[in-house]
């Protein structure tokens, strides 16, 4: 993977990274300048400091010296003396070996950088020569009928791949940004290494900053540029110029000119108008709508045995190439269509198919992950719900009822962006594995929607409030399930032990246990956000406690 290749369309995309790259060098050298600065600031201070408590000759300072505490200050003061030194000898160092060699390098790689975008300004030029050079060859070719075989071979020699010229251009900048890379990797060892040859007791921590030089890899960041910028469209091909001097029929010119009217794919777009300049390079190009339509097709030739069609007129020459003009002219676009900045979106139909894909891709899972925290929530504040039922005096049963609804809006608008960006993704060309997910969201989805529908009250007739009379087989079914899984939860098994910190008067009829402080009891079901925790004890009895009265710990 190389940027000539992949980032064929992206050459504002490298121009800038290159001169970030710069920019980045031009940061750390002035950062370390600083740092020598704050060192040789350091140690004047410090011979200063030294030089002051120093004593005077003839002082009696000097002449307690002969006792081993003022000598052993004076030990100090040298040594403090000799540590300005070496505080100095690493802002020389630093100055020499980081901050001179890295602005000269960093000059070098200005002018080289400022050469390769000359060259690609030249490749430019070249490009937009070219194809006024073919516009003339056309004119020239339709005077000249006799000097036919020499046009078609100025034809051949113009009508180069200038792509290929672009392409080393862009292999040059890709081996500057590397070398610059590697050579900043170099600095950054550089960097540790001084401090550590005059400071080995800071030396792990200087470690850690040579690890951080030698971890960058310039293939990485090559390749990362690279799928983060990649359009996914082809290259386009060659231009075909066609040889019209081998017999001219009304047949062939039909043939012909269908063939030149056959889309080639990206390079149909070179050129739509060619009274306005070619810029590869542009950043205002944006793609037409009439460069992607198909070309008109050719008429219908005359029959075989009836007279020549009176378009021809006496000169079928002229007739074709002016036919030519007229259809081939128009059909070829420009580049200045591909960079103008585009409409964004919400289907992300701005973007190239591969960024695009990615980009749905991530919708998809971030509402993937909201819905399931809808559905956490909504299936914590049934349980609430029911808690207060049973246990009035905790809480009212209404006061839940504006967040249940609230909770079942957000799902089903989540429902409904997920489905919309799920068609677009398929559009895209890549499901993926959201639809699994999509599956497994709408099954929870499905068994809260069953749970609230259970709930819903019923009047005393045993009819329902709203959806009439049920069938009294689902009925028994449902009350079926409810013993079954009521059955599921009591053969359960736990999932860790709590110890409990507080005394606890439980109630049966609540669906609460008692429990005593110290006792340690089994973890049933966790804490789903209601405050609450499922245990059981060690006779099988199972109830809720309050979560914040037990220390829990869950088995992995």
């Amino acid at each position: 993977m190389d940027w000539g290749t992949d980032l064929w369309d992206q050459y504002d995309i490298i121009d800038k990274h290159t001169q970030s790259g710069l920019e980045l060098v031009e940061k750390y050298v002035k950062f370390v300048k600083e740092r020598t600065e704050i060192e040789q600031n350091y140690a004047k201070q410090l011979r200063n400091l030294t030089k002051k408590y120093n004593p005077k000759r003839g002082c009696r300072e000097e002449q307690e010296c002969r006792f081993s505490n003022h000598q052993s200050f004076l030990d100090i003061l040298n040594e403090m003396n000799d540590y300005a030194g070496q505080r100095e000898l690493i802002a020389e160092n630093m100055m020499m070996n980081i901050c001179i060699e890295l602005t000269k390098y960093l000059q070098e790689l200005k002018m080289e950088r400022k050469t390769h975008l000359s060259e690609a300004k030249k490749a430019q030029q070249s490009l937009e020569s070219t194809y006024k050079q073919l516009d003339s060859s056309k004119k020239r070719f339709e005077r000249e009928w006799r000097e036919a075989d020499k046009a078609a071979q100025y034809a051949e020699k113009t009508d180069q791949d200038i792509n290929a010229t672009k392409a080393d251009v862009e292999k040059k900048l890709q081996d500057m940004d590397e070398r610059r890379v590697r050579k900043l990797a170099q600095g950054y060892v550089l960097f540790s290494d001084t401090e550590r040859h005059v400071m080995p007791i800071i030396g792990k921590c200087l470690e850690g900053v040579t690890k951080a030089g030698t971890n960058v890899n310039e293939r990485n960041d090559s390749i990362a540029l690279i799928e983060q910028y990649k359009s996914g469209f082809e290259r386009p091909g060659d231009l075909d110029f066609e040889d019209y001097s081998q017999g001219i029929n009304r047949a062939s010119s039909d043939s012909s000119l269908g063939t030149l009217g056959t889309p080639k794919g990206p390079l149909e777009l070179l050129g739509k108008n060619r009274s306005k300049p070619f810029w590869l390079f542009s950043k205002k190009s944006k793609l037409s709508p009439s460069s992607l339509t198909p070309l008109s097709t050719p008429p219908a030739p005359s029959p075989a045995n009836g007279p020549p069609s009176p378009k021809f007129g006496r000169d079928p020459l002229s007739y074709c190439l002016k036919e030519i003009n007229k259809t081939v002219k128009p059909r070829i676009s420009s580049f200045r269509t591909l960079g103008r900045t585009p409409t964004v979106t919400e289907d992300f139909g701005h973007l190239p198919p591969e960024q695009r894909r990615k980009r749905l891709q991530q919708k998809l899972d971030n509402i993937g992950k909201e819905l399931q925290k809808e559905v956490d929530q909504s299936e914590a504040l049934e349980k609430m719900k029911d808690v207060y039922e049973k246990n009035p005096q905790m809480g009212d049963p209404a006061s839940l009822s504006p967040q249940i609804n609230q909770t079942a809006q957000n799902m089903e608008r989540l429902r409904g962006e997920l489905n919309k960006y799920e068609s677009w993704l398929t559009e895209a060309g890549r499901r993926g594995d959201s639809m699994l997910r999509r599956d497994t969201l709408r099954e929870d989805a499905l068994s809260y929607r069953s749970h609230s529908n259970n709930n819903e009250p019923y009047s005393p007739d045993g009819t329902h409030s709203e959806e009439g009379t049920p069938d009294p087989s689902q009925a028994i079914y449902a009350e079926f399930d409810d013993d079954f899984e009521e059955e599921e939860e009591e053969l359960a098994a736990p999932i860790g032990q709590c110890t409990a910190m507080y005394n606890f008067p439980g109630s049966a009829s609540e669906g609460t246990i008692t429990m005593q402080e110290g006792e340690v009891l089994s973890v049933v079901e966790e804490d789903k956000g209601d405050g609450w925790t499922r245990v059981r004890r060690a006779n099988g009895n199972e109830g809720y406690i309050p979560t914040s009265y037990v220390s829990i710990s869950i088995s992995k």
